[in-house]
């Protein structure tokens, strides 16, 4: 039979509308009854699994917009276009950063009645905060919730070593903003919104950050316009009054850092985790790393036949993404 515990998770994946750890939780149910020597009542749920995922896809493609054609012609190669499916309440977010995000969203979905009062929504947010903390995440959340196609901006294609051939594209990318609605993404936006005065700055970047100032001053669009960057100090002052609102992130708190945890881990048993241990061990690690330390223990708990995830687990696969960190940021790194 089913576990409390297992029970509690598949009504809390059922709740938040989670059909991954839904169906996750429901295999393990199965995997449990074979291993009671149930089988003909885990061929069953198995089946009842694959059933509810094709018959729920179908629905998804249904209702869902139908998808824009790869950008083409002057736009290829300066856009990629995807429909994310990820929603809010799958991320782990301090309050504040929730009601930001939440603002935006309810602008943007009333825009017609903000509008009718001379009001402009909020169409221009600018993310900021170190690597793995949510930035990216957070956009594609936006485009799901909005039902919006998310565009992402391309700067391999988007800045040239020739003089104007930059800004041209620019206004290219500016023109589809405010000819298809959709949530557009400038990230690692400090490589074109650099400080104008920085010693090392080239003209060419000064006339393309000027571009952009110019572009996002006068852009009205109905699409939502977000630009993230882990490295605040390197911007320009003169972007931070042209976008309508700056949203901060920043590594989690130990309180989300548990939420974190568990929200990862609820299909799994974490009873005999050692929490304070685990969360201490965490501090200095972005939500991402929190993220990959929790599907490595999982993994080594499948691939175990356990059904627990243990402490010394969660502790060796954070101390494995602590070693990444150091890697990537060591000189010897190419």
């Amino acid at each position: 039979m089913a576990t409390a515990r297992q029970l509690r998770a598949l009504v809390k994946s059922f709740g938040k509308k989670d059909d991954e750890h839904f169906y996750s939780v429901a295999m393990q149910l199965a995997a449990h009854e074979a291993r009671l020597g149930h089988g003909k009542l885990a061929k069953e749920l198995r089946e009842l699994i694959d059933e509810a995922r094709a018959e729920r896809s179908a629905v998804k493609r249904s209702s869902s917009p139908v998808p824009l054609a790869a950008p083409r012609g002057d736009l290829e190669g300066l856009l990629s276009v995807s429909y994310p499916e990820v929603r809010l309440h799958d991320m782990i977010l301090p309050e504040d950063t929730q009601r930001k995000l939440r603002r935006v969203l309810t602008e943007q979905r009333q825009q017609s009645k903000l509008l009718s009062h001379g009001l402009p929504p909020r169409s221009k947010v600018l993310l900021v905060g170190p690597p793995g903390s949510g930035k990216t995440m957070s956009t594609h959340a936006l485009a799901g919730e909005l039902n919006l196609p998310l565009f992402t901006i391309v700067l391999d294609g988007l800045i040239t070593k020739f003089m104007g051939e930059t800004a041209a594209k620019l206004r290219l990318v500016f023109d589809a903003i405010h000819q298809t609605r959709g949530v557009y993404l400038f990230d690692e936006f400090d490589a074109i919104g650099s400080q104008r005065s920085l010693m090392n700055d080239v003209g060419e970047i000064r006339r393309v950050l000027n571009s952009f100032l110019h572009f996002l001053e006068d852009a009205k669009p109905s699409s939502l316009i977000v630009a993230a960057t882990n490295h605040p100090d390197l911007l320009d002052p003169a972007l931070f009054r042209r976008f309508d609102d700056v949203v901060e992130y920043s590594l989690p708190t130990s309180e989300l850092a548990r939420q974190a945890f568990e929200a990862r881990l609820h299909g799994f048993d974490t009873q005999g985790v050692d929490w304070p241990a685990v969360v201490d061990a965490a501090t200095g690690l972005s939500y991402a790393d929190i993220v990959k330390a929790c599907e490595d223990a999982a993994k080594d708990a499948i691939l175990s036949n356990r059904e627990a995830v243990g402490t010394e687990c969660l502790l060796r696969a954070l101390d494995d993404r602590r070693g990444v960190g150091r890697k990537v940021g060591s000189t010897e790194v190419s």
